[in-house]
């Protein structure tokens, strides 16, 4: 397995990166990498490789929900509260009608198989739909109304519900009888059951997330059972996988709801814990989604594809517009979304993948009749929607959503450092190049150093150049020298290298300095729109 974990990971990190500067979304690239790597390839994946797929694949959604849960935001999901909770039944139950009606006309199936096929096709992707908004969310485009955070509820609320009539529907069409309750003389049909049973699921789902939620600020933020980030991320990874497993075995609650929950929870809690939490699962997102993507390339049986592409195509296009359309005409009615934003769901809430590949083969391993059919749509949606959806969620949300202030307490905010370090060649440099190397260590940030030449000095700039190596050997940086103005010219490369913070120097801390600063710096920190900090002597302003 060894050998195939090392090319999962790098054939699918490189496949990634590849799509990505051919302007494609990462997963496509993953995506292939496992088709290329699987059985419908090359198979130099091990067959115990591919037998823990779907272990490594919990794992990995696991952790997207995890974030989900520790991106949701109270405050905007109270505001969109009843429109993230008809998103979570409508568009899922209309697509599903749809798929099924579109299935009895084309391919002939019976309406229970039909319906079988709807809950296969309509279950939402959270492997692509969450890190979307997620993203989202830290650019701030649609956060005003919260319309990420109802996307993100509704997908996991829809799921459950897809997951619970699939279950149902597969007992129904082997002709097995269990799951009726008898009370009295009322006896209550596995239909009749069904709201009950996903009423159930979404309680003890969000009940469980509050529990253990509870018992992790208890064990991480009083009792400091953890020492440091990492240690947070693999206590709350390991319980949240657990409750997962748990659910797997005593099905009467939703492990992944319950893995969301808690992350929500966890933000009310302890803020600063799920702060924390945040950076730790989006470090462990960065492995998982490779593994994911790729081991779901390796899953796509492209041979079972055969004849049914068009009419498959056909079958998914009706669900998608004419079933989910109607489901999001009637999710958003009544609410305060204007016609662009909700013509935003068709490319934000459309994508499959995860669930399809756990659950796409069931029926034809069962022997369901229809069910290579089945398997075949199932891939088909994975192929078409996943890319799909990745690459339209950032095309189309700046053209149909309103961008908004980002809130850094719910998501991590992606920003890049860069330092600009002013520096001439007089003892003032080390202390200006000492801070910047202190402040992009914390920061991972990179420098950019700036000498303007005033006067011709060579041996005073060798010895910058050393200096700066020397200082800066463990960071990124470049050394920029150039002639002009220099308050202007710190200005001036300061824009242009897109920098968040200027560090000058002053050479005295006399009294007088200490006041005036100096002609430089003054016009620096009058005219500059970035912060800058000013060093010299003992003196830190």
């Amino acid at each position: 397995m060894l050998e195939s974990i090392i090319l999962i990971l790098l054939v699918g990190f490189f496949a990634g990166q590849v799509a990505e500067r051919l302007r494609a979304p990462a997963l496509v690239g993953m995506l292939l990498a496992g088709i290329a790597l699987g059985p419908q390839g090359q198979n130099w994946l091990s067959p115990g490789t591919l037998a823990a797929a779907d272990g490594l694949r919990t794992i990995a959604v696991m952790v997207i929900l995890m974030k989900a849960g520790l991106g949701l935001d109270r405050e905007k999901m109270l505001q969109q509260g009843s429109v993230a909770l008809r998103l979570g039944f409508l568009p899922a139950t209309c697509e599903a009608i749809a798929v099924a009606l579109a299935a009895v006309w084309l391919l002939k199936f019976d309406l229970a198989t039909g319906l079988l096929l709807g809950c296969v096709v309509g279950a939402e992707s959270p492997a692509v739909i969450v890190p979307a908004m997620l993203r989202l969310k830290s650019l701030g485009w649609g956060v005003a109304k919260g319309i990420p955070d109802a996307i993100l509820t509704g997908s996991a609320l829809s799921d459950v519900l897809l997951l619970l009539v699939f279950s149902l529907l597969l007992a129904f069409l082997n002709q097995e009888s269990a799951g009726s309750f008898t009370l009295g003389a009322v006896t209550l049909s596995p239909l009749l059951l069904l709201p009950f049973q996903i009423g159930i699921q979404i309680i003890l789902g969000v009940a469980l997330g509050w529990l253990l939620a509870r018992l992790l600020v208890q064990l991480l933020a009083r009792q400091n059972w953890t020492q440091n980030a990492v240690q947070d991320a693999l206590v709350v990874a390991s319980l949240a996988l657990g409750l997962v497993v748990l659910a797997q075995a005593v099905p009467v609650f939703s492990g992944y709801l319950a893995v969301m929950a808690t992350g929500f929870f966890l933000i009310e809690l302890n803020a600063p814990l799920a702060r924390r939490l945040r950076g730790g699962f989006d470090g462990l997102w960065v492995v998982a989604q490779i593994v994911l993507f790729v081991l779901l390339g390796a899953s796509i049986q492209l041979q079972v594809l055969g004849h049914t592409v068009v009419v498959g195509l056909l079958i998914l296009a009706a669900g998608t517009l004419v079933g989910r359309g109607l489901g999001w005409y009637l999710s958003t009615m009544g609410s305060n979304w204007t016609w662009s934003e909700r013509l935003f769901l068709l490319p934000g809430n459309s994508a499959k993948a995860t669930v399809q590949a756990a659950i796409g083969a069931i029926p034809l391993a069962q022997g369901i009749a229809g069910g290579e059919q089945i398997l075949a749509i199932a891939a088909l949606s994975i192929l078409v929607t996943a890319p799909l959806g990745a690459w339209a969620i950032p095309t189309f949300a700046p053209l149909l959503l309103e961008r908004g202030e980002v809130d850094p307490t719910r998501v991590t905010v992606a920003h890049r450092t860069v330092l600009l370090a002013a520096v001439d060649t007089s003892p003032v440099a080390t202390l200006v190049l000492a801070k910047a190397a202190e402040l992009a260590r914390r920061s991972d940030g990179e420098v950019i150093v700036l000498h303007v030449v005033q006067l011709d000095d060579p041996q005073g700039l060798a010895h910058l150049r050393t200096l700066t190596r020397q200082r800066l050997v463990d960071i990124r940086h470049q050394l920029e020298i150039r002639t002009g103005v220099v308050s202007e010219l710190i200005v001036t490369i300061a824009q242009d290298y897109a920098v968040t913070e200027i560090i000058l120097g002053k050479r005295s801390s006399n009294a007088l300095e200490e006041t005036l600063l100096g002609s430089v710096s003054r016009t620096v920190l009058e005219t500059s729109p970035l912060p800058v900090l000013v060093v010299g002597g003992q003196t830190l302003l």
